[in-house]
């Protein structure tokens, strides 16, 4: 049932109690029983008497100002009334059926319908199952390093052929590539104690090599002859390498050019480069998972030791973007089918107001996805088969619609139900003037 908040009184309500105190006035006084009375009536008008309106004494209206109107309806309308006070049972329920439509209206332009979810759903499966049998999980091996399936060896043999390795051995030993946050060892190197640094899991312990962070931490050490290390115990110690000191680069410029060139030369060694951001796990020092009861940080840390690394992340990048695109090519074919034009349905934007649909085909995508991933390190009890980039994509667009859900559906919900009834009221509107227009004995004057 539809019911009225207690709120302070609107102006326009105050003048529509306004109104039906008048029309009750009216309505409760006797009318003319003949041509005589209705001739007294007027009469009586006419010399100031009675309580007539305006038109009964004169062809000349005179219409207020709407604050002259607001302060009018404000002597004549108690302070405790509402408008609720005047509506029937009858005009709740029209009230309820009408608002009952809108909402429907509203709800039915972002629901999906059994092919919208059997066509994120079938893309989330998609994704899992080449992530499962084409990428799999990375293995070392004695004679080529670190394998995986299919998908992951033509990554990383990509990988190969663009950076070979006789040409990044030299471009590693030459000026341009050396940087100072490449201490592997503390012994020589660090005046503090890094918790864990050595050759196979400095890269992991030092920001610098990060491949979305070094462009920043990174720089930034290039420039001070420093290192940022968050260690093995999650300490986070900024430093500087004395033996390194001829390694800081004079301006940004050619900090961000060694910089390039240092992560290239390291994205083929034995142990490569970590994913993006995985540093930043050796912060969370906390949880008992596993029969070992290990840390999320020690999760994480071993999982880079057993060949997590950069180039295995782009290789389960792509089961991602595949849900991407077969979301949004799905979504493409449909928009064409129900009548729309090509530019209405290209799936390039997930504004909810163009394409109202699409953000919610990929969020339910990824989350069969991630589920599926998830399922997959529960049963299996093995962390290198979860996908890092699935769970970045879903975490992203988990965020995006719950912020949806509770703040920008309700206030588009709002906006479309007052536009509606916007549109109502200026029939009404239109209507009254036209009604005017067919009077035109009257002349009205707006004050």
């Amino acid at each position: 049932m539809f019911k009225f908040r207690k709120k302070q009184r609107s102006e326009l309500e105050t003048v529509l109690l306004a109104q039906d105190e008048r029309l009750g006035k009216l309505a409760a006084r006797e009318s003319p029983s003949s041509l005589e009375d209705s001739n007294l009536l007027q009469a009586d008008a006419e010399n100031g008497h009675g309580d007539c309106p305006d038109f009964a004494r004169s062809t000349l209206i005179s219409v207020p100002t709407w604050k002259q109107m607001v302060a009018d309806a404000n002597e004549i309308v108690p302070e405790e009334r509402r408008l609720e006070d005047i509506l029937s049972n009858e005009d709740f329920e029209d009230i309820n059926r009408r608002l009952a439509e809108l909402n429907e209206s509203f709800s039915s332009k972002y629901r999906l319908d059994k092919y919208d979810v059997a066509f994120a759903v079938m893309s989330g499966i998609l994704a899992a199952a080449v992530d499962m049998f084409l990428v799999g999980v990375p293995q070392r091996t004695h004679e080529e390093g670190l394998r995986g399936g299919r998908l992951e060896n033509y990554v990383r043999d990509k990988f190969k052929e663009w950076l070979p390795e006789d040409e990044m051995k030299k471009l590693a030993a030459s000026a341009e590539a050396k940087v100072p946050y490449d201490a592997p060892y503390n012994m020589g190197f660090t005046e503090e104690w890094v918790e864990g640094l050595n050759p196979h899991m400095h890269r992991l312990y030092s920001l610098g090599h990060d491949p979305l962070l070094g462009f920043v931490i990174g720089v930034g050490d290039i420039l001070s002859g420093s290192i940022t290390t968050i260690d093995k115990t999650g300490a986070v110690v900024v430093q500087q390498i004395g033996r390194y000191s001829d390694r800081k680069a004079p301006t940004v410029a050619e900090a961000l050019m060694r910089q390039f060139i240092h992560l290239k030369t390291d994205v083929n060694t034995s142990m490569g480069l970590p994913a993006p951001l995985m540093g930043l796990f050796n912060l969370l020092q906390f949880g008992e998972i596993g029969e070992e009861k290990l840390t999320i940080a020690e999760i994480v840390q071993g999982m880079y030791y057993e060949g997590y690394d950069f180039e295995h992340f782009c290789a389960q990048s792509i089961p991602v973007m595949l849900a991407e695109l077969s979301v949004r090519l799905c979504y493409l074919g449909k928009r064409l089918h129900d009548g729309n034009t090509l530019s209405e349905s290209m799936p390039f934007s997930t504004n909810r107001e163009k394409h109202p649909k699409l953000a919610t085909m990929l969020f339910l995508a990824h989350s069969v996805a991630a589920g599926i991933d998830a399922g997959r390190v529960y049963f299996s009890k093995n962390p290198m088969e979860l996908s890092y980039p699935e769970m970045v994509v879903f975490a992203t667009y988990a965020m995006k619609q719950l912020k949806w859900a509770a703040i920008d559906k309700p206030a588009l919900r709002h906006a479309y139900i007052m536009d509606a009834l916007d549109a109502e009221l200026d029939k009404l509107t239109s209507s009254a003037e036209d009604r005017l227009s067919l009077m035109p004995e009257f002349e009205f004057v707006f004050e």
